[in-house]
């Protein structure tokens, strides 16, 4: 949605908002203690610290003037190979907050589960989890304790296998859910699915399909199997989903010429681009730019959360964006 007094340039869209730059990486965000997973590598994407493992920070929106905040994880767990790229919460009965965090140590696939030590500002590491059916994991929606369901963005595991997959058009991939008790594909037919999240009511899910440039909208069953209601065409690759936890309205994150991501240039840089979706389950959603940028400012958004006001755009290897509109 553009917001009142809004201009629309070449390479960007202003608004009356104010921006500034934070240190680290944001690809998921999660209510208004937000938790930040930084130092992504991932087959076929550049990165700027190959060689630095990855952190999770927290960003506190309630606070007038936010900051980024690392968050120690507790010893007995391998963080010289912790390289974190989707995330979730769990809040039990109790308050407790627990982190699912998707791993890819050594270019593997592992789900991390953490309880968040707030008086220490820590994480302690629980346990991990590992299944056949869960490879090249690309986000987690946690549903309840040892419950989520995942994204399987490729079939193949190795670089060279994976671009041949798309190129061919396999559709191999799909969304898993897993808990104690089962652990099944509840959806397939997609090219590359990416950003997972649930609508307020928990009665829907919807998945990105950062490939084929849409959104699936699909209905939850009582045994968690998923029905798909509609897709949404946009035309641009949708890489990550947040709900406004004020409205309902979806926020995506997005590559508007993946190419440019994929071939990294520093000279041209891959654009950043975030849409707002209202009224997603009625026939004709309204779909708007909240903000656009050819490179300069931000590169390659991934994901973008609203909260009163406030609005905090990631990337996949570049700085975040935090916007007071």
């Amino acid at each position: 949605m553009l917001c009142g007094g809004a201009s629309v340039v070449w390479g960007e869209v202003r608004f009356p908002m104010r921006c500034r730059h934070k240190r680290t990486v944001l690809r998921k965000a999660q209510r208004c203690g937000f938790t930040l997973p930084g130092g992504l590598k991932y087959p076929g994407m550049p990165s700027f610290a190959p060689d630095k493992p990855g952190q999770i920070f927290l960003m506190d929106l309630n606070k007038p003037n936010p900051h980024v905040q690392e968050l120690s994880i507790s010893n007995g767990f391998d963080k010289a190979s912790f390289n974190p790229h989707g995330i979730s919460t769990f809040i039990d009965e109790d308050h407790n907050v627990y982190l699912y965090v998707v791993n890819h140590p050594h270019m593997e696939s592992t789900l991390e589960i953490f309880k968040f030590d707030e008086q220490q500002r820590s994480l302690v590491h629980l346990k991990t989890i590992e299944h056949e059916l869960l490879k090249s994991v690309n986000d987690i929606l946690v549903l309840g304790p040892e419950q989520f369901y995942a994204t399987r963005d490729h079939y193949f595991t190795k670089s060279c296998l994976m671009l041949l997959e798309m190129l061919i058009d396999l559709r191999w991939t799909y969304v898993l859910y897993y808990s104690p008790k089962e652990v099944k594909v509840v959806a397939r037919g997609f090219n590359s699915p990416n950003g997972i999240t649930i609508s307020p009511d928990k009665k829907y899910i919807y998945v990105a399909d950062v490939a084929d440039k849409n959104i699936h909208v699909m209905k939850i069953h009582d045994n968690r199997d998923l029905t798909l209601l509609k897709v949404i065409q946009l035309d641009t690759s949708v890489d990550n989903l947040t709900v406004d936890p004020d409205t309902g309205d979806v926020l995506a994150g997005c590559h508007p010429n993946v190419m440019k991501l994929i071939l990294y240039n520093p000279k041209d840089p891959p654009q950043s681009e975030v849409l707002r979706i209202q009224d997603i389950l009625s026939e004709k959603p309204r779909i708007n730019t909240v903000y656009a940028n050819n490179g300069s400012i931000l590169q390659a958004s991934s994901v973008a959360f609203a909260y009163k006001r406030k609005l905090l755009i990631g990337t996949i290897f570049d700085k975040a964006l935090y916007c007071e509109l």
